[in-house]
């Protein structure tokens, strides 16, 4: 089963604001390795196939600074087809010097941890094969340990690293949430997603259709803080597809039931989570 196409509920794309248009375009073509599919001088959009938007980058008209502490994102994360895939790719970052800030093994997956040149968090990971995942009660279980990075690396020798893999898709995000309880209101009862893993105190990951996780939400750094300006760097929103416009008409109606504020426009349904995070809801 694959986690990332209907009838799950995923995350397709994500759009952030920059400051340094130019700088985050080279960045995300030459380092990250994303084909660049529609630039102007204030919008670039990448994908990994040539064909799908993953993530869009657009330049931040009146720039207000980001507090320290406030609402928005954490990381994102795109995950590669192959363990080979994230070999050429560590192999690479490492070949370019580029600072890593983590690696780490998840039992249910490996990843590697790396920020964009404004400190946008990026994880590029592989999953191991669901079937091994350890499940208790719904839960899936996670850890976090370091990454045996020399037993990655003797994985994909066979060529070197020439961009994201065109099977490469948008794994799932994380944010920095304000609290958690109504924050698991909204999206597990509001979005449908379910709770699969409470990691401490500070963080819940939700999924559908049993993944490990669409969507992470901590407060590690953000617990009582503000929502994120909209007009300053960092999410500016990110796309959930739910399987058919009904699934999708049902979530709405939930969420007004909520007193959750529906923002219709021509560029699609949006809505916000109670910390100010903004999503649009697309269908497959």
């Amino acid at each position: 089963m694959s986690f990332h196409e209907s009838p799950v509920t995923f995350v397709s794309k994500i759009e952030i604001l920059v400051m340094d248009i130019e700088r985050c375009r080279s960045f995300y073509r030459d380092i990250l390795g994303l084909k660049l599919l529609m630039g102007t001088e204030s919008k670039a959009v990448f994908s990994a196939d040539g064909e799908a938007p993953l993530l869009t980058i657009e330049k931040a008209g009146e720039v207000v600074e980001k507090k320290a502490g406030s609402a928005g994102l954490y990381h994102m994360a795109l995950l590669l087809p192959e363990r080979a895939d994230l070999a050429r790719f560590l192999r690479h970052m490492l070949k370019r010097n580029y600072p890593l800030q983590g690696a780490s093994d998840h039992y249910v997956s490996e990843a590697i941890y790396l920020a964009d040149p404004e400190g946008n968090g990026i994880e590029v990971y592989i999953d191991r094969p669901a079937d091994i995942w350890q499940r208790d009660e719904g839960e899936v279980h996670m850890t976090t340990e370091p990454l045996d990075a020399n037993d990655l690396l003797s994985d994909g020798n066979d060529k070197d690293w020439e961009g994201m893999p065109a099977g490469t898709v948008m794994g799932h995000i994380h944010l920095q949430v304000l609290e958690l309880k109504e924050t698991e209101r909204f999206y597990c009862k509001g979005l449908g997603f379910n709770l699969v893993n409470r990691y401490g105190s500070q963080a819940i990951f939700v999924s559908s259709g049993g993944y490990h996780h669409h969507i992470g939400l901590n407060t590690w750094q953000s617990r009582g803080g503000e929502p994120a300006e909209k007009k300053s760097p960092g999410l500016k929103y990110f796309t959930l597809v739910l399987p058919n416009e009904a699934k999708r008409d049902n979530t709405l109606q939930r969420l007004k039931e909520m007193g959750t504020s529906i923002e219709e426009t021509t560029g699609g349904i949006f809505v916000q989570d109670p910390s100010g995070n903004r999503i649009k809801l697309a269908t497959a």
